[in-house]
Protein backbone atom coordinates (compact mmCIF):
# COMPACT_ATOMS: atom_id res chain seq x y z
CA UNK A 1 0.00 0.00 0.00
CA UNK A 2 1.30 3.13 -0.97
CA UNK A 3 2.01 6.44 1.09
CA UNK A 4 -0.78 8.03 -0.63
CA UNK A 5 -3.36 5.26 0.14
CA UNK A 6 -2.33 5.35 3.43
CA UNK A 7 -3.11 8.77 3.91
CA UNK A 8 -6.33 8.75 2.62
CA UNK A 9 -7.69 5.99 4.92
CA UNK A 10 -6.45 7.70 8.05
CA UNK A 11 -8.15 11.04 6.63
CA UNK A 12 -11.23 8.91 6.23
CA UNK A 13 -10.82 7.34 9.33
CA UNK A 14 -10.33 10.81 10.94
CA UNK A 15 -13.61 11.98 9.53
CA UNK A 16 -16.02 9.22 10.57
CA UNK A 17 -14.21 9.19 13.90
CA UNK A 18 -15.16 13.36 13.87
CA UNK A 19 -18.27 12.72 12.58
CA UNK A 20 -19.55 9.95 14.70
CA UNK A 21 -18.56 12.10 17.80
CA UNK A 22 -20.60 15.26 16.01
CA UNK A 23 -23.65 12.45 15.87
CA UNK A 24 -22.86 10.85 19.30
CA UNK A 25 -22.70 14.57 20.60
CA UNK A 26 -26.03 15.52 19.25
CA UNK A 27 -28.04 12.52 20.10
CA UNK A 28 -26.55 12.92 23.56
CA UNK A 29 -27.87 16.22 23.70
CA UNK A 30 -30.75 15.22 21.97
CA UNK A 31 -31.43 12.83 24.79
CA UNK A 32 -30.64 15.08 27.72
CA UNK A 33 -32.86 17.71 26.17
CA UNK A 34 -35.58 15.24 25.44
CA UNK A 35 -37.60 15.30 28.65
CA UNK A 36 -38.22 18.55 28.93
CA UNK A 37 -38.77 19.29 25.59
CA UNK A 38 -42.27 20.93 25.13
CA UNK A 39 -44.68 19.64 22.36
CA UNK A 40 -46.59 22.13 20.40
CA UNK A 41 -46.49 25.81 21.31
CA UNK A 42 -48.30 27.36 22.19
CA UNK A 43 -50.84 24.02 22.73
CA UNK A 44 -54.26 22.97 23.11
CA UNK A 45 -56.11 21.00 25.46
CA UNK A 46 -56.70 17.69 24.33
CA UNK A 47 -59.17 14.36 25.92
CA UNK A 48 -57.03 11.18 25.91
CA UNK A 49 -58.99 8.14 26.84
CA UNK A 50 -56.28 4.94 28.11
CA UNK A 51 -58.83 1.32 27.97
CA UNK A 52 -58.34 -0.68 30.97
CA UNK A 53 -55.62 -3.22 29.33
CA UNK A 54 -53.93 -1.58 26.73
CA UNK A 55 -50.81 -2.05 25.76
CA UNK A 56 -47.68 0.47 25.86
CA UNK A 57 -47.53 0.33 22.27
CA UNK A 58 -51.01 0.93 21.59
CA UNK A 59 -50.81 3.99 24.04
CA UNK A 60 -48.06 5.53 22.21
CA UNK A 61 -49.91 5.66 19.20
CA UNK A 62 -52.64 6.96 21.04
CA UNK A 63 -50.38 9.49 22.69
CA UNK A 64 -49.19 10.09 19.03
CA UNK A 65 -52.68 10.43 17.46
CA UNK A 66 -53.51 13.04 20.01
CA UNK A 67 -50.37 14.84 19.02
CA UNK A 68 -48.74 14.74 22.75
CA UNK A 69 -45.71 13.40 21.44
CA UNK A 70 -43.46 14.16 18.35
CA UNK A 71 -41.28 11.32 17.86
CA UNK A 72 -43.50 7.52 19.31
CA UNK A 73 -39.74 6.37 18.81
CA UNK A 74 -37.78 8.75 21.44
CA UNK A 75 -40.93 8.39 23.80
CA UNK A 76 -40.88 4.24 23.82
CA UNK A 77 -36.77 4.62 24.78
CA UNK A 78 -37.57 7.20 27.33
CA UNK A 79 -40.66 5.30 28.60
CA UNK A 80 -38.29 2.34 28.65
CA UNK A 81 -34.97 3.83 30.44
CA UNK A 82 -37.18 5.03 33.20
CA UNK A 83 -38.87 1.34 33.75
CA UNK A 84 -42.29 2.27 33.36
CA UNK A 85 -43.47 1.79 30.14
CA UNK A 86 -45.76 -1.30 32.20
CA UNK A 87 -46.55 1.35 35.01
CA UNK A 88 -49.05 3.34 32.64
CA UNK A 89 -52.23 3.52 34.41
CA UNK A 90 -55.92 3.61 32.16
CA UNK A 91 -58.38 6.54 32.44
CA UNK A 92 -59.52 9.56 30.80
CA UNK A 93 -56.55 12.66 30.78
CA UNK A 94 -57.16 15.93 29.74
CA UNK A 95 -53.82 17.28 29.04
CA UNK A 96 -52.65 20.10 26.22
CA UNK A 97 -50.18 19.26 23.38
CA UNK A 98 -47.52 21.96 25.12
CA UNK A 99 -46.56 18.78 27.37
CA UNK A 100 -43.07 17.49 28.04
CA UNK A 101 -42.51 14.26 27.92
CA UNK A 102 -41.11 13.97 31.06
CA UNK A 103 -44.66 15.34 32.70
CA UNK A 104 -46.63 13.24 30.59
CA UNK A 105 -44.86 10.29 31.00
CA UNK A 106 -45.62 10.94 35.19
CA UNK A 107 -48.92 12.12 34.65
CA UNK A 108 -49.77 8.43 32.77
CA UNK A 109 -47.96 6.67 35.75
CA UNK A 110 -49.83 7.92 38.48
CA UNK A 111 -52.91 7.98 37.00
CA UNK A 112 -56.26 10.11 36.55
CA UNK A 113 -56.65 11.72 40.47
CA UNK A 114 -59.29 10.55 41.98
CA UNK A 115 -62.36 13.63 42.85
CA UNK A 116 -62.25 14.48 46.66
CA UNK A 117 -65.42 14.31 48.69
CA UNK A 118 -66.27 16.46 51.87
CA UNK A 119 -67.88 14.82 54.38
CA UNK A 120 -69.47 15.59 57.45
CA UNK A 121 -70.06 12.94 60.62
CA UNK A 122 -72.27 14.45 63.44
CA UNK A 123 -71.97 13.70 67.17
CA UNK A 124 -74.12 10.66 68.45
CA UNK A 125 -73.97 8.33 65.20
CA UNK A 126 -73.73 5.20 65.77
CA UNK A 127 -70.91 3.12 63.62
CA UNK A 128 -73.91 1.68 61.09
CA UNK A 129 -75.05 5.09 61.01
CA UNK A 130 -71.32 6.25 59.98
CA UNK A 131 -70.84 3.68 57.49
CA UNK A 132 -74.12 5.30 55.62
CA UNK A 133 -73.01 8.72 56.10
CA UNK A 134 -69.11 7.86 53.99
CA UNK A 135 -70.69 5.36 51.50
CA UNK A 136 -73.42 7.79 50.65
CA UNK A 137 -70.70 10.24 50.06
CA UNK A 138 -69.16 7.14 47.92
CA UNK A 139 -66.10 7.47 50.10
CA UNK A 140 -66.17 3.58 50.82
CA UNK A 141 -68.72 0.64 50.22
CA UNK A 142 -71.05 0.03 53.48
CA UNK A 143 -70.66 -3.74 53.72
CA UNK A 144 -66.69 -3.33 53.92
CA UNK A 145 -66.49 -0.47 55.86
CA UNK A 146 -68.80 -2.27 58.82
CA UNK A 147 -66.95 -5.49 57.88
CA UNK A 148 -63.76 -3.52 58.89
CA UNK A 149 -65.40 -1.87 62.17
CA UNK A 150 -65.30 -5.54 63.58
CA UNK A 151 -62.53 -7.17 61.85
CA UNK A 152 -60.45 -7.45 65.75
CA UNK A 153 -57.02 -8.25 63.91
CA UNK A 154 -57.29 -5.09 62.30
CA UNK A 155 -58.93 -3.17 65.82
CA UNK A 156 -55.68 -4.32 67.36
CA UNK A 157 -53.22 -2.98 65.16
CA UNK A 158 -54.97 0.13 65.24
CA UNK A 159 -54.83 -0.11 69.11
CA UNK A 160 -58.69 0.13 69.89
CA UNK A 161 -59.59 -0.38 73.42
CA UNK A 162 -61.44 -3.42 74.01
CA UNK A 163 -60.54 -4.07 70.31
CA UNK A 164 -63.91 -5.60 69.72
CA UNK A 165 -65.63 -2.87 67.06
CA UNK A 166 -64.47 0.41 66.08
CA UNK A 167 -67.87 1.94 68.11
CA UNK A 168 -67.28 5.16 69.98
CA UNK A 169 -63.69 5.17 68.70
CA UNK A 170 -64.80 7.22 64.91
CA UNK A 171 -64.63 10.63 65.54
CA UNK A 172 -67.25 12.97 64.51
CA UNK A 173 -65.93 16.05 62.70
CA UNK A 174 -65.52 17.29 58.71
CA UNK A 175 -63.16 15.32 56.61
CA UNK A 176 -62.03 14.98 53.14
CA UNK A 177 -61.70 11.84 51.20
CA UNK A 178 -60.96 10.85 48.13
CA UNK A 179 -63.35 8.88 46.70
CA UNK A 180 -63.45 4.95 46.94
CA UNK A 181 -60.73 5.29 49.31
CA UNK A 182 -60.37 1.65 51.23
CA UNK A 183 -62.14 1.03 54.24
CA UNK A 184 -59.50 1.03 56.57
CA UNK A 185 -57.83 3.74 55.40
CA UNK A 186 -61.28 5.71 56.67
CA UNK A 187 -61.69 4.33 59.17
CA UNK A 188 -57.62 4.71 60.45
CA UNK A 189 -58.19 8.27 59.52
CA UNK A 190 -61.53 8.58 61.68
CA UNK A 191 -59.62 6.88 64.87
CA UNK A 192 -56.41 8.52 64.96
CA UNK A 193 -58.37 12.15 64.83
CA UNK A 194 -60.24 10.60 67.98
CA UNK A 195 -57.12 9.72 69.44
CA UNK A 196 -55.67 12.61 69.01
CA UNK A 197 -58.23 14.43 70.73
CA UNK A 198 -59.04 12.25 73.52
CA UNK A 199 -54.97 12.61 74.40
CA UNK A 200 -55.16 16.13 74.28
CA UNK A 201 -58.64 16.48 76.58
CA UNK A 202 -56.65 13.82 79.10
CA UNK A 203 -53.52 15.94 79.27
CA UNK A 204 -55.93 19.06 79.80
CA UNK A 205 -58.20 17.34 82.94
CA UNK A 206 -55.29 15.13 84.42
CA UNK A 207 -57.45 15.33 88.00
CA UNK A 208 -60.50 14.24 86.22
CA UNK A 209 -58.77 11.50 84.85
CA UNK A 210 -56.51 9.97 87.74
CA UNK A 211 -59.93 10.54 90.30
CA UNK A 212 -61.70 8.01 87.69
CA UNK A 213 -58.92 5.77 87.57
CA UNK A 214 -58.79 5.97 91.45
CA UNK A 215 -62.53 5.85 92.25
CA UNK A 216 -64.00 3.80 89.80
CA UNK A 217 -60.55 2.02 87.77
CA UNK A 218 -61.58 3.65 84.31
CA UNK A 219 -59.74 4.18 81.83
CA UNK A 220 -60.15 5.09 77.80
CA UNK A 221 -62.62 2.45 77.39
CA UNK A 222 -64.80 3.49 80.45
CA UNK A 223 -64.19 7.02 79.31
CA UNK A 224 -66.02 6.82 76.03
CA UNK A 225 -68.46 4.42 77.07
CA UNK A 226 -69.96 7.17 79.33
CA UNK A 227 -69.44 9.78 77.23
CA UNK A 228 -71.87 8.03 74.05
CA UNK A 229 -74.34 7.94 76.43
CA UNK A 230 -73.91 11.67 77.71
CA UNK A 231 -73.94 12.30 74.21
CA UNK A 232 -77.26 10.63 73.41
CA UNK A 233 -78.89 12.26 76.09
CA UNK A 234 -78.70 15.63 75.70
CA UNK A 235 -78.03 18.16 72.54
CA UNK A 236 -77.42 21.24 75.09
CA UNK A 237 -73.69 22.01 75.71
CA UNK A 238 -73.90 23.32 79.24
CA UNK A 239 -76.25 19.93 80.69
CA UNK A 240 -73.37 17.46 79.52
CA UNK A 241 -71.53 18.18 82.64
CA UNK A 242 -74.31 17.69 85.00
CA UNK A 243 -75.33 14.44 83.44
CA UNK A 244 -72.14 12.94 83.54
CA UNK A 245 -72.20 14.02 87.22
CA UNK A 246 -75.51 12.05 87.36
CA UNK A 247 -74.54 8.71 86.29
CA UNK A 248 -71.05 9.16 88.02
CA UNK A 249 -73.19 10.20 91.09
CA UNK A 250 -75.36 6.60 90.91
CA UNK A 251 -71.97 4.82 90.61
CA UNK A 252 -70.05 6.44 93.22
CA UNK A 253 -72.46 6.99 96.34
CA UNK A 254 -73.14 4.16 98.29
CA UNK A 255 -76.81 5.06 99.41
CA UNK A 256 -77.85 4.67 95.59
CA UNK A 257 -78.33 0.76 95.18
CA UNK A 258 -79.41 -1.06 93.19
CA UNK A 259 -76.52 0.93 90.48
CA UNK A 260 -78.42 1.68 88.02
CA UNK A 261 -78.27 3.96 85.38
CA UNK A 262 -81.67 3.80 83.44
CA UNK A 263 -81.09 5.42 80.55
CA UNK A 264 -83.44 4.79 77.29
CA UNK A 265 -80.72 4.96 74.77
CA UNK A 266 -78.52 1.90 75.93
CA UNK A 267 -81.45 -0.36 75.07
CA UNK A 268 -82.34 1.54 71.65
CA UNK A 269 -78.58 0.27 70.83
CA UNK A 270 -78.42 -3.20 72.01
CA UNK A 271 -82.12 -3.77 70.30
CA UNK A 272 -80.58 -2.10 66.91
CA UNK A 273 -77.01 -2.39 66.40
CA UNK A 274 -75.59 -5.68 67.84
CA UNK A 275 -75.41 -8.77 65.48
CA UNK A 276 -77.05 -10.97 68.18
CA UNK A 277 -80.33 -9.36 70.06
CA UNK A 278 -82.27 -10.89 72.90
CA UNK A 279 -85.50 -12.21 71.94
CA UNK A 280 -87.57 -8.82 73.40
CA UNK A 281 -85.42 -6.97 70.74
CA UNK A 282 -86.48 -8.36 67.73
CA UNK A 283 -89.65 -7.48 68.89
CA UNK A 284 -88.25 -4.20 68.88
CA UNK A 285 -90.09 -1.52 66.62
CA UNK A 286 -88.93 1.82 67.50
CA UNK A 287 -90.48 2.38 70.56
CA UNK A 288 -89.48 1.38 73.71
CA UNK A 289 -92.05 -1.38 75.42
CA UNK A 290 -92.32 -2.60 78.77
CA UNK A 291 -91.04 -6.03 77.56
CA UNK A 292 -87.60 -3.93 76.42
CA UNK A 293 -87.37 -2.35 79.93
CA UNK A 294 -87.88 -5.60 81.58
CA UNK A 295 -85.51 -7.42 79.19
CA UNK A 296 -82.54 -9.01 80.79
CA UNK A 297 -81.41 -10.60 78.25
CA UNK A 298 -79.99 -7.36 76.13
CA UNK A 299 -76.81 -6.61 78.00
CA UNK A 300 -77.08 -2.95 76.72
CA UNK A 301 -80.35 -3.09 79.21
CA UNK A 302 -79.21 -0.36 81.67
CA UNK A 303 -82.38 -0.92 83.74
CA UNK A 304 -81.91 -4.10 84.63
CA UNK A 305 -77.96 -4.47 84.20
CA UNK A 306 -75.90 -2.71 86.64
CA UNK A 307 -72.94 -0.17 85.82
CA UNK A 308 -71.66 0.93 81.99
CA UNK A 309 -73.00 -1.19 79.14
CA UNK A 310 -70.89 -2.95 77.77
CA UNK A 311 -69.89 -1.24 75.10
CA UNK A 312 -70.24 2.85 73.67
CA UNK A 313 -73.36 3.60 72.31
CA UNK A 314 -72.48 6.22 70.18
CA UNK A 315 -69.84 8.35 68.32
CA UNK A 316 -68.92 11.14 71.23
CA UNK A 317 -67.14 14.78 70.51
CA UNK A 318 -64.78 16.31 71.95
CA UNK A 319 -67.37 18.18 74.43
CA UNK A 320 -69.40 14.78 75.92
CA UNK A 321 -65.60 13.45 76.32
CA UNK A 322 -64.82 16.60 77.99
CA UNK A 323 -67.77 16.38 80.55
CA UNK A 324 -66.82 12.77 81.64
CA UNK A 325 -63.63 14.23 82.37
CA UNK A 326 -64.44 16.90 84.04
CA UNK A 327 -68.48 16.58 85.39
CA UNK A 328 -70.47 18.86 87.11
CA UNK A 329 -71.31 16.74 90.34
CA UNK A 330 -71.88 20.01 92.79
CA UNK A 331 -75.35 19.89 93.04
CA UNK A 332 -75.03 15.87 93.56
CA UNK A 333 -78.22 15.08 91.83
CA UNK A 334 -79.25 11.75 91.03
CA UNK A 335 -82.11 11.94 88.76
CA UNK A 336 -83.34 13.99 85.39
CA UNK A 337 -86.35 14.19 83.18
CA UNK A 338 -87.28 16.37 80.20
CA UNK A 339 -88.29 19.45 80.42
CA UNK A 340 -89.53 18.68 76.67
CA UNK A 341 -88.05 22.04 75.57
CA UNK A 342 -84.55 20.19 74.60
CA UNK A 343 -83.96 20.91 78.26
CA UNK A 344 -84.12 18.94 81.45
CA UNK A 345 -85.07 18.98 85.39
CA UNK A 346 -82.37 17.47 87.62
CA UNK A 347 -83.40 16.31 90.99
CA UNK A 348 -81.35 14.70 94.52
CA UNK A 349 -84.36 12.37 95.05
CA UNK A 350 -86.46 10.34 94.22
CA UNK A 351 -89.27 12.21 95.47
CA UNK A 352 -88.18 15.46 94.03
CA UNK A 353 -87.96 13.44 90.96
CA UNK A 354 -91.60 12.41 91.02
CA UNK A 355 -93.00 15.44 91.57
CA UNK A 356 -90.79 16.62 88.59
CA UNK A 357 -91.78 13.51 86.21
CA UNK A 358 -95.42 14.62 87.49
CA UNK A 359 -95.13 18.19 86.63
CA UNK A 360 -93.45 17.83 83.23
CA UNK A 361 -94.60 14.31 81.85
CA UNK A 362 -97.51 13.46 83.32
CA UNK A 363 -99.60 16.66 83.97
CA UNK A 364 -98.72 17.44 80.20
CA UNK A 365 -100.10 14.22 79.07
CA UNK A 366 -103.16 15.36 81.59
CA UNK A 367 -103.49 18.77 79.95
CA UNK A 368 -103.11 17.08 76.53
CA UNK A 369 -106.07 14.58 77.28
CA UNK A 370 -108.35 17.13 78.66
CA UNK A 371 -107.74 20.00 76.69
CA UNK A 372 -108.69 18.47 73.66
CA UNK A 373 -111.64 19.57 71.93
CA UNK A 374 -114.45 16.95 71.58
CA UNK A 375 -115.31 16.13 67.97
CA UNK A 376 -118.18 17.37 66.07
CA UNK A 377 -120.74 14.92 65.90
CA UNK A 378 -121.00 13.50 62.94
CA UNK A 379 -124.62 13.48 61.17
CA UNK A 380 -125.35 9.53 61.96
CA UNK A 381 -124.66 10.51 65.71
CA UNK A 382 -127.04 13.70 65.65
CA UNK A 383 -130.33 11.55 64.62
CA UNK A 384 -131.92 9.58 67.13
CA UNK A 385 -130.61 5.98 67.15
CA UNK A 386 -132.49 3.86 64.22
CA UNK A 387 -134.03 0.92 64.87
CA UNK A 388 -135.21 -2.13 62.30
CA UNK A 389 -138.74 -1.83 61.62
CA UNK A 390 -139.89 -4.31 63.88
CA UNK A 391 -138.61 -2.38 67.05
CA UNK A 392 -140.51 0.99 65.22
CA UNK A 393 -143.67 -0.90 65.49
CA UNK A 394 -145.44 -2.36 68.58
CA UNK A 395 -148.54 -4.24 69.16
CA UNK A 396 -151.02 -3.95 71.38
CA UNK A 397 -153.78 -6.23 72.48
CA UNK A 398 -156.84 -4.96 73.88
CA UNK A 399 -159.60 -7.10 75.49
CA UNK A 400 -163.36 -6.05 74.86
CA UNK A 401 -165.89 -5.57 78.49
CA UNK A 402 -168.08 -8.43 78.31
CA UNK A 403 -171.18 -8.44 76.80
CA UNK A 404 -169.98 -6.87 73.34
CA UNK A 405 -169.74 -8.58 70.05
CA UNK A 406 -166.89 -11.22 69.74
CA UNK A 407 -165.30 -9.72 66.30
CA UNK A 408 -165.08 -6.65 68.53
CA UNK A 409 -163.57 -8.86 71.82
CA UNK A 410 -160.12 -8.77 70.54
CA UNK A 411 -158.58 -5.47 68.71
CA UNK A 412 -155.17 -4.89 67.03
CA UNK A 413 -153.48 -1.46 66.76
CA UNK A 414 -150.29 -0.84 65.47
CA UNK A 415 -147.95 1.95 66.73
CA UNK A 416 -145.31 3.60 65.40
Amino acid sequence: MSVRTMRAAFVVFVLSGVALAVVGFMLYRYAVRYPDRPGELPGKAVELTIPRGATFPKVVTLLEEQRLISSPVAFRIYANYKGEASKVRAGTYKLKTSITPRVLLNTLVHGVPAPTVTVTIPEGKNMLEVATILAKAKVARRSKLIAAMREVHFLRRLGVPGAESMEGFLFPDTYRFRAHSGAQKVLRTLFYRHKRVYVRLRRKHKKGLAWLRRRLGWGHREIVILASIVEKETGQAHERPLIAGVFLNRLVFRFFQPKLLQTDPTIIYGCTVPQEKSPACEKFKGRIRRMHLDDRENPYNTYTQTGLPPGPIANPGAKALEAVLAPDRKGRFLFFVSKNDGTHKFSRSRAEHERAVDKYQRSGRRKKKAGAPKPKPSLEQALPPRRSPFEQSSLKLTVAPRGQRLRSAVSFRIEG
